[in-house]
């Protein structure tokens, strides 16, 4: 009874251990940003992605394992000849992504290692198709034509390049050396033209300064003519209307008989004074042949000013 009981036990027990193994056979966990290719008697039978996933044991199994992550590949240097025959030594990093685990397990062999021989032969290519100023100034442009030109060739193979990137561009010593002596050239260029343009500026300021300054002084010099010939004109017409109140108050004393004896006493002396004077300067003197000359002289005169007042 003994034994019986034993053996119907390991009995048990086996077929336990077996549905155990079954069960671990036929789970599988797929972790995030990955796929596995189920094959079923070595035929492509399906796709499982992350998450729990069932198989049946001893009959599929996992045929490959990919990654679904962005992925970044370094790509050996390499020489590659430019459009103006230049040899350079080129390398750069590579970034893609899988997009169909099913072309990339089973379209090529291995697709990290094609899609590094394709970006070589892509990138030599494009140097080709360019001169050796344009490799340095237009870089962008060529990671952007080596993308493009990968994705084209890729798609059989499920795979997307995101990016391009050139790391290093190292032309030969001798178009080194010529390249350094060209920049060190450009940089006494600017130099001598920076320098140049500060003699003209500074010429410039001179001239502008002096014009400035000589406008100035003419303006000053204006508006000191304007000020003088004012002044000028203020204190002839200030003269003239004193000689004018002159004039009106001797006008209005003649008009009275005591300036009619003053003016006739003026003239009198004015006519004695001019004999007088011409008595000093002549030895001959023209004596009148009336007495009265001088009386005759204010009565002219005296009939000359009633005429004007009447007038």
């Amino acid at each position: 009874m003994d034994i019986l009981f034993e053996y119907f036990l390991r009995i048990e027990i086996f077929i336990l251990v077996l549905v155990i193994v079954i069960l671990k056979s036929s789970i599988i966990f797929v972790p995030q940003n990955r796929a596995y290719m189920i094959e079923r008697f070595g035929k492509y039978q399906s796709t499982r992605e992350a998450g729990l996933n069932f198989i049946i044991p001893f009959i599929d199994r996992i045929g490959a394992d990919r990654s679904l992550k962005e992925q970044a590949v370094d790509v050996p240097s390499q020489s590659a000849i430019t459009r103006d025959n230049i040899s350079l030594s080129v390398d750069g990093v590579l970034y893609f992504r899988v997009l169909d685990p099913v072309k990339a397990s089973y379209g090529v062999d291995d697709y990290v290692f094609a899609v590094t021989q394709l970006s070589q032969t892509t990138m030599r290519s494009e140097l080709g198709k360019m001169e050796l100023d344009k490799t340095f100034e237009e870089r962008d442009v060529l990671n952007t034509n080596i993308v493009a030109a990968i994705n084209e060739a890729s798609g059989p193979w499920g795979i997307q390049v995101l990016r391009y990137e050139i790391k290093d561009i190292v032309p030969p010593q001798t178009v080194m050396e010529a390249m350094e002596t060209q920049m060190k050239a450009e940089r006494i260029k600017r130099a001598q033209i920076l320098e140049s343009e500060g003699d003209r500026q500074a010429a410039i300021n001179v001239a502008e300064g002096k014009k400035r300054s000589v406008v100035l002084n003419a303006e000053a010099e204006k508006e000191e003519q304007v000020l003088r010939a004012q002044g000028e004109a203020q204190a002839i017409i200030a003269v003239a209307k004193a000689q004018a109140e002159s004039l009106r108050m001797v006008g209005e004393a003649a008009n009275t008989v005591e300036g009619q004896k003053a003016i006739q006493l003026d003239l009198a002396t004015k006519a004695i004074e001019a004999k007088a004077a011409i008595a000093k300067e002549s030895s001959v003197v023209l004596l009148p042949d009336s007495g009265n000359d001088a009386a005759s002289m204010v009565a002219q005169a005296m009939t000359i000013i009633n005429s004007l007042n009447k007038g």
